[in-house]
């Protein structure tokens, strides 16, 4: 299996600001540990703005096949976890799924 990645799933959700910090935890809990045993990389990235707090997962795939075995077969469908409409100001009703044309980290 290749090591490099060439694909970037990217869900993004928000979540009023008073429990940003419960859903926090519950996608670190629920929604991240699926992803750190089948993707070649993932990260949680959290925004807080004044009306709502955006949160941003991107996994990091070898190829469209690999990623499509996680999801079952539908790569762009949406899975939301069991709590999502709790937590949620809205359910996303997409997935981004990108082709890495550059990955250089660890530059400096």
């Amino acid at each position: 299996m290749p090591t490099q990645p060439t694909i970037a799933r990217i869900w993004r959700d928000r979540t009023r600001p008073e429990i940003a910090d419960d859903y926090e935890a519950y996608i670190r809990a629920e929604g991240i540990p699926p992803l750190e045993k089948t993707a070649l990389g993932v990260q949680l990235f959290r925004e807080d703005r004044e009306q709502e707090s955006w949160f941003t997962t991107i996994s990091y795939w070898s190829d469209l096949k690999s990623m499509t075995a996680f999801t079952k077969g539908e790569p762009t469908k949406v899975h939301h976890l069991d709590r999502d409409p709790e937590f949620l100001i809205e359910l996303p009703e997409f997935i981004q799924i990108h082709r890495i044309l550059i990955n250089r980290q660890g530059l400096r």
